[in-house]
């Protein structure tokens, strides 16, 4: 005998002021007799331990306490029996209440190497002290309103740079020094985790040829402890956007999707604060910017 959560959304996303519906579904051997049926609502923003040598965030695990999100029970049926076979039990709960917009503040869903902001469902069938009960968790995710932000969001902005081999504090190539090197371009400084990276790129000259080009995304965790912050920085994806030598003076398009689960918008909460930087790079000598979104 078992039981399962089936959520109404197949993609599993919903926003703090939906309800999270879905069904719990009881396959059993026989009927059984419970002392009620729960659902329980838990989100928390906590440090998590990786496998192998320690970083210095988790140096802090154990100091710092997880930040609860939401935590909310409720009863889906009373005291009751569950027929032999697959029994279909429907529930909707709201997920963020009315007049609690200062007690629950609901952080998008974020998988990161050391902190995880994560929400789970819990379906629990009781059946006394005598019968093991009966239960099973699911993650659901959760993505912003963009209608309850503080203030309106901020059109995207593009930033323009250049890179030349006066902006280079690594040894270069004779050649390349000789040669020249510039690229210049423009890239969106601002976007949704659910937006495409935009803009555009141009090698307007190189001493060498060039083999690719490739954007690196890196995410940044950091902890506030007292007066410290503890930071560390994960290399999460990278999209290449030329392969081998590209003319001079073409212009690239950069689009970049980006990894939703990975990265998350820049938050500042209580001891967490993260953000995501991304860094082109031409592989010829590793010459590459790095910019803040």
């Amino acid at each position: 005998m078992s039981i399962e959560i089936k959520l109404s959304r197949s993609n599993r996303i919903y926003r703090p002021n939906e309800s999270l519906e879905g069904k719990i579904i009881a396959n059993l051997s026989s009927s059984i007799s419970h002392q009620g049926i729960r659902l329980t609502i838990n989100g928390s923003v906590n440090l998590q331990v990786r496998g192998g040598t320690a970083g210095v965030i988790e140096s802090f695990y154990g100091v710092v306490k997880p930040i609860p999100i939401v935590n909310r029970t409720v009863t889906v049926q009373p005291s009751g029996r569950i027929a032999s076979g697959v029994t279909e039990i429907p529930f909707s709960v709201i997920l963020k209440e009315r007049g609690k917009d200062d007690m629950e503040k609901f952080y998008e869903t974020f998988h990161g190497t050391d902190i995880s902001i994560q929400y789970l469902v819990t379906a629990e069938v009781a059946r006394g002290y005598l019968h093991k009960s009966l239960s099973t968790a699911v993650e659901f995710i959760i993505e912003s309103e963009k209608d309850s932000l503080p203030q309106e969001p901020i059109s995207p902005e593009m930033v323009f740079f250049y890179i030349t081999q006066d902006t280079q504090k690594h040894p270069l190539l004779p050649e390349l020094k000789s040669g020249g090197f510039r690229i210049s371009g423009k890239v969106c400084s601002q976007c949704s985790v659910l937006d495409p990276l935009i803009g555009e790129l141009t090698v307007e000259a190189s001493g060498i040829p060039i083999q690719s080009i490739d954007i690196h995304l890196f995410r940044v965790e950091s902890i506030l402890i007292g007066d410290k912050i503890a930071t560390e920085t994960t290399s999460i994806q990278t999209t290449q956007i030329a392969d081998g030598d590209v003319c001079r003076g073409l212009t690239l398009p950069i689009y970049v999707i980006l990894p939703r689960l990975l990265t998350c918008p820049t938050i500042f909460a209580g001891w967490l604060w993260k953000v995501c930087l991304w860094n082109w790079c031409a592989k010829s000598k590793m010459i590459g910017a790095i910019y803040t979104l």
